[in-house]
């Protein structure tokens, strides 16, 4: 494999997780990636740990989220390829080599990737393998196991790449302008991000089953005071992202192509999204006066 890629983690006081991950990296990968990390504090280590690893990186002394992290690494790289992952994942041998075959056999930049996930609890959407459980912490994370069973869990390509780890061209991703901050911390940041790839052109949302990696779910939203992300997209888009989600990615169903045409149910959708959107500035309109009352 030829292809490197930069991926781009950003980390949170999370450094066991944080320091499992760059060894899947560095273990599982075919090729010599570029990684890039963003410290927010690091208080516990990380900084101290990723100076040690002379691995390049970012440092925020508080919290930034995961937009203004990703954006500020952007700067770093030094590949065409933006890998955007979490701290809480481990990458599965034969992840890197999936995606570069895919990019290949597409043949153009305008596309969006993303591997499959496996991960330890039930999870809502198809598009992830759930629950396959090797652990929810690092001292219970039975790698050997997962290394042996991986390849053996049945699922498929599937439709609408969002979260991540996802892969795009790093031309993309400036026309774009990379995640938008007004999202920081980050919610909702994901499908803000695939409908500024819908608007620009592209129509190539895949989720590619051979790409495996696990997620230990390891969630540090509960730690952060959180943006009021899906009405952000609502009056940005002028549609809920759930909409967006099911009736023009398509997130979860199985491959059948790129998007050509949105789900039948779009126009409907449309106009109950536009009703959610005059509530949504009419609650706003009534918290304002009561507070000033």
């Amino acid at each position: 494999m030829n292809t490197r890629f930069s991926i781009l983690i950003p980390s949170w006081n999370n450094l066991a997780f944080l320091q499992l991950c760059i060894r899947s990296i560095r273990q599982n990968s075919a090729a010599d990636h570029e990684i890039l990390v963003h410290v927010n504090d690091g208080s516990d280590g990380t900084l101290e740990w990723v100076r040690q690893q002379h691995i390049k990186h970012t440092h925020s002394a508080e919290n930034i989220g995961v937009c203004l992290a990703l954006n500020g690494l952007r700067s770093l790289m030094t590949t065409d390829y933006l890998v955007f992952m979490n701290d809480d994942m481990y990458v599965c041998p034969g992840w890197d080599v999936a995606l570069a075959e895919e990019i290949q056999a597409i043949g153009h930049h305008y596309f969006f990737l993303s591997s499959t996930l496996l991960q330890p609890r039930p999870f809502f959407c198809k598009s992830v393998i759930a629950p396959a459980d090797y652990g929810q912490t690092v001292a219970e994370f039975d790698e050997q196991r997962l290394l042996r069973e991986y390849r053996d869990l049945k699922h498929g390509d599937w439709q609408g790449a969002t979260w991540p780890p996802n892969i795009v061209h790093r031309d993309l991703w400036d026309l774009v302008g990379g995640y938008s901050i007004e999202y920081s911390p980050g919610m909702y940041s994901d499908p803000d991000f695939s409908a500024k790839l819908w608007k620009v052109g592209v129509r190539i949302f895949k989720g590619v089953d051979r790409s495996r990696v696990y997620h230990f779910e390891a969630r540090s939203t509960h730690r952060i005071v959180k943006n009021d992300g899906s009405t952000q997209f609502l009056r940005k888009w002028g549609i809920t992202s759930a909409s967006f989600i099911r009736d023009i990615l398509h997130r979860g169903e199985p491959w059948k192509g790129q998007i050509d045409e949105p789900s039948p149910q779009l126009q409907k959708d449309l106009l109950r999204s536009r009703l959610k959107r005059a509530l949504t500035i009419f609650r706003d309109v009534k918290i304002k006066n009561i507070w000033e009352q």
